[in-house]
């Protein structure tokens, strides 16, 4: 359910916000054009919305800025903290993850950056059903991620990390729940949504799904 890593992020708190602009070579092309993904995801919310993965509140300013109503849902005490004291005490961030988070009423939008991967295919599966049994006609769920056009892709995308000795980014790919876009469609179209996929660099698409 994603807590498995819980201590990388503890780790990686601090820096965080200096690797998302691209001063770890190794992930600068995850992070490419991550402004513009921020600003996607939350121009495509409404609502009350529930974000999972708050990590350092990137996300979240843009969500406030839109004058939403945020719930923010983050595992991570040291990420928690930082986006606290980013954010102000007016954003509501609670200790949580993708399949474990309070019940809310009235949920419109959940939203998610750079964490779904934290979760098995049966995890994801388990969470979208539950997602789309909490919301309205026209809810949605709109998440950015790393994933794959197909399993291909997933270890083409292994292999040339491990060429460009990027070692980390490798073990990175090879270690969490990085899926395909198939599988995505499938798991969303079963629980009543019509689903979009958009790219934004070569690691990185935005998963839009409507409830219907």
């Amino acid at each position: 359910m994603g807590r498995e890593f819980l201590e990388l992020f503890e780790q990686w708190a601090d820096s965080y916000d200096e690797t998302v602009i691209g001063q770890d070579i190794e992930y600068r092309e995850v992070f490419l054009n991550y402004e513009k993904i921020l600003e996607s995801v939350a121009s495509r919310s409404f609502g009350h919305v529930i974000e999972f993965g708050v990590g350092t509140g990137n996300l979240t300013k843009k969500l406030k800025e839109r004058g939403l109503k945020i719930t923010g849902i983050e595992p991570s005490p040291s990420m928690r903290e930082i986006a606290k004291e980013k954010l102000g005490e007016s954003i509501v961030i609670l200790d949580g993850d993708f399949l474990h988070f309070p019940e809310f009423k009235n949920v419109d939008t959940y939203v998610s950056t750079y964490a779904f991967h934290h979760l098995t295919d049966a995890e994801k599966a388990l969470a979208i059903a539950y997602y789309g049994s909490t919301l309205s006609i026209g809810g949605k769920i709109v998440f950015a991620d790393t994933m794959y056009g197909s399993e291909e892709e997933y270890n083409n995308a292994i292999n040339e990390a491990k060429e460009k000795r990027f070692y980390n980014l490798a073990k990175d790919l090879e270690t969490e729940y990085y899926t395909t876009i198939p599988i995505l469609k499938k798991i969303l179209e079963e629980n009543n949504f019509i689903v979009s996929f958009t790219r934004y660099n070569d690691f990185v698409w935005l998963m839009e799904g409507v409830k219907i």
